[in-house]
Order: C-alpha cells, then structure tokens, then sequence
C-alpha cells in the first residue's frame, strides 16, 4: 500500500492546463504525467487522479476522455456556459470546475497523504491551506504567468511545467 506517507492523488484542472500547455508551446501526456508523480519518490501509491475539463457539448473530446479513464483517471465534466462580458463586448465560455475539485480533494483527503494539484488558480490557495492543516503535503504544477502568487505561497512546493517537460511531454509516435 507504499508507506504512510506516499499515498498520491492527482488533480488536474483541465481548462487552465490547457492554457497552460498552450502559452509554453507544448502538450503534457497524461500517462507519462501519472508515471512521473509515481515514481518520483519511491514506493509512491497512486491512489486518485482525477481530470477536470469542460465541454461545448455531451459528445466534445469523447475520445481524449475516454482515453483518459482507461489511464486511470476519474474525469468530471460540465458544459461550458457562456458569459458577455461588457468592457470587451465579446462572448466567452467558461466552466469553472472548482467546486469539483475542492469537493473531491476533501472527500478523498483520508485516501492520501500528498496532492499534486495541476492549476495556477488562486481561488484554491483557502482549499490547499486546509489540507496542509491536516499534514497533506502539497504540490502545485503551473507555469510562469499562469501560476497566482497566493496559489505558490500556500503550496508546500511549486512546480513549473517546462521543469519537468522532458519527463512529461507527448511525444508524437
């Protein structure tokens, strides 16, 4: 069951990764991302991984999903909703996960013992400050610019994407 200290959950906010991944110029493979937080530290026990991601309908990135539950992951979803907004007079679309993620890390915060959070959100900075409370061991995967500075001062450590491309990036083929 590895030791008591490297029970493992993954959490990733699917839409701000996406950014993410977008402004460095290159994707992460969800699979090498589960394999690299396994075996960084040993006798590590992948306990959840979780993926957020919003969809423009029911039927949007069924096969990305798909492939990401026969990886392991538990995908939550919701449909985008669209927002004007007045200073730009533009539409945009939005499905903000959250919720789903606070929820889910604190129904399952019994199950482990370190998250790995992929979000540069700083609405979680509350959430993460509670697990470190109950010595939950914290670390956020971001990028620079994407990456709220409250989000980093309440982690236990940050990691920044293009530090760990070589372990995680898709690789055609």
């Amino acid at each position: 069951m590895g030791s008591p200290m490297n029970r493992l959950s993954i959490f990733v906010d699917g839409n701000n990764m996406f950014y993410a991944q977008q402004k460095n110029g290159w994707f992460f493979d969800p699979r090498r991302v589960l394999e690299y937080f396994k075996h960084e530290q040993s006798d590590t026990t992948l306990i959840n991984a979780f993926w957020y991601t919003g969809l423009k309908d029911p039927q949007d990135q069924r096969g990305f999903r798909d492939a990401l539950i026969s990886l392991g992951y538990t995908v939550r979803t919701k449909i985008l909703k669209e927002y004007y907004d007045d200073s730009s007079g533009r539409y945009s679309q939005k499905a903000n996960l959250d919720i789903e993620i606070v929820v889910d890390m604190f129904n399952t915060v019994d199950q482990y013992d370190r998250v790995v959070l992929f979000s540069g959100d700083g609405d979680f900075e509350r959430a993460i400050e509670l697990l470190r409370s109950k010595n939950t061991h914290i670390t956020v995967v971001s990028t620079e610019g994407m990456i709220a500075r409250e989000l980093r001062n309440a982690t236990d450590r940050y990691i920044d994407l293009n530090d760990i491309r070589d372990q995680i990036e898709k690789v055609e083929g």
